[in-house]
């Protein structure tokens, strides 16, 4: 249970970081700040759900997909996020391709180096034993 528990807030964190950095950088990407909490759960339990399926999808029909799944299921969040909710507005095919991207590498870069923080102490008690 405590696994799951750290693998949510780390997703949650890696989620949050993805889409900082978007609406930072990109121009048509905007998350307002009201609704960013809103945002970054919705954005990552649309993730959760849709990861298994997506990866299902592509296994059966096109296994050569496999290695874009996350990529298919940060756009797909992104589309429902912004259907679902006010607090995120992407405009413009580049705000769509490039913000899927940063999300995307926001995400996975976060989920490489949060953890070397946020669980140090329990990283250095396995090393030693």
């Amino acid at each position: 249970m405590l696994r799951l528990l750290a693998a949510v807030v780390l997703r949650l964190l890696a989620n949050a970081a993805g889409l900082l950095i978007a609406a930072a950088v990109l121009d048509g990407f905007t998350v307002t700040a009201t609704a960013f909490v809103w945002v970054v759960i919705l954005f990552t339990l649309i993730e959760v759900v849709l990861d298994p399926l997506v990866l299902k999808i592509s296994i059966q029909y096109a296994p050569v997909l496999r290695g874009g799944v996350a990529l298919v299921t940060t756009l797909v969040g992104l589309i429902v996020v912004t259907i679902v909710s006010d607090g995120l507005q992407i405009s413009g095919m580049t705000a769509w391709v490039v913000g899927t991207l940063i999300v995307w590498m926001g995400g996975v870069l976060a989920a490489l180096v949060l953890p070397l923080f946020l669980f140090k102490k329990t990283m250095s008690q396995r090393r030693a034993s």
